[in-house]
């Protein structure tokens, strides 16, 4: 316990549980898992920059999706292996402030950034003769940088009204990165205003880009019933696949660990929740929109091509 007038300047990191064999087979599989992401979505940035064949709308905001998956697990999971390893983990006040206001701005970008996505395949399928029209170049840039500055701005109050607390009861931070409801936890002051205003304003960017994509795919159902052959139903509905299978994994995960009036839950539930934004949906997003999709494969296998035929001159 703190004295009552002073705040804590640092956190002690409880990461998880167990044993220091299991952390030594966590960190592991957290290694690999990280490794694959960063990797795979530097590979899908790499050929959709590189190939001329990929230079639409859809590949234009995967690459983008691509940049926020690498960021978003290369916030918290290096601290969390490198905890893993140490068994305690130490984080200032200052990074820990960097580190969460990093996380939840990236988070609402990427989920701004889904909704657009959706808007992309809507006009994809319901509009397809004006599609490069509405999509233009110019527009595609405005609205991935209106998801990136958005999410920046979005969440610069909740963080800064977050650390504007004392942080008095303990230090001991029962999470392996900067969650927002365990540091809620440590306070000494009436938080429940604060935790309210952070609920809305989740309600806000989460279910506002939900809301967008549901009405996006609704219209998108609906075109893809009408049409006559089952051929051309399966090439329709091929092409939002992927991403729709992406929003169910990201708008779950989201809602299960921020869309709730009190902050302050059970810590296992929150680091469960908290792996899949983190660790599994970024290491899934490669696999998701690349295997099924025969044009990436078939520009990475002429990528590849290339390469080797330099390498051998």
């Amino acid at each position: 316990m703190l004295g009552n007038y002073s705040s804590a300047t640092k956190f002690f990191l409880l990461g998880f549980p167990g044993t220091k064999e299991l952390h030594h087979i966590l960190f592991a599989t957290f290694l690999l898992l990280y490794s694959v992401t960063v990797l795979g979505n530097m590979l899908i940035i790499i050929v959709v920059h590189a190939d001329k064949r990929l230079q639409s709308p859809m590949y234009f905001f995967l690459g983008h999706l691509s940049v926020l998956e690498i960021l978003i697990t290369s916030v918290a999971v290096p601290y969390m292996l490198q905890g893993l390893l140490r068994q305690t983990q130490i984080i200032s006040l200052s990074a820990c402030c960097v580190q969460l206001y990093l996380y939840l701005s990236l988070g609402s970008s990427e989920l701004i950034l889904l909704g657009v996505m959706a808007v992309d395949r809507y006009v994809a399928v319901c509009n397809p003769l004006r599609y490069n029209v509405i999509m233009s170049s110019y527009t595609c840039t405005w609205m991935v940088t209106v998801s990136w500055v958005v999410g920046f701005l979005f969440q610069i109050w909740p963080v800064y009204a977050t650390f504007q607390l004392t942080f008095c009861k303990t230090n001991l931070l029962d999470h392996f990165y900067c969650d927002l409801g365990q540091l809620f936890k440590l306070s000494c002051e009436n938080t429940l205003f604060t935790e309210l205003i952070l609920f809305l304003m989740a309600v806000f960017i989460i279910v506002g880009s939900m809301i967008l994509t549901i009405i996006s795919y609704t219209y998108i159902i609906s075109t893809i019933l009408k049409i006559p052959s089952a051929s051309g139903r399966r090439k329709a509905f091929s092409t939002c696949a992927s991403h729709f299978t992406y929003v169910v994994i990201g708008y779950g995960s989201c809602l299960f660990l921020y869309v709730k009036p009190k902050q302050t839950q059970a810590a296992e539930y929150n680091r469960v929740v908290s792996l899949l934004v983190l660790v599994v949906e970024p290491f899934l997003n490669p696999f998701i929109f690349t295997l099924q999709n025969d044009k990436f494969i078939e520009a990475f296998r002429d990528g590849v091509k290339r390469s080797c035929q330099l390498l051998k001159h």
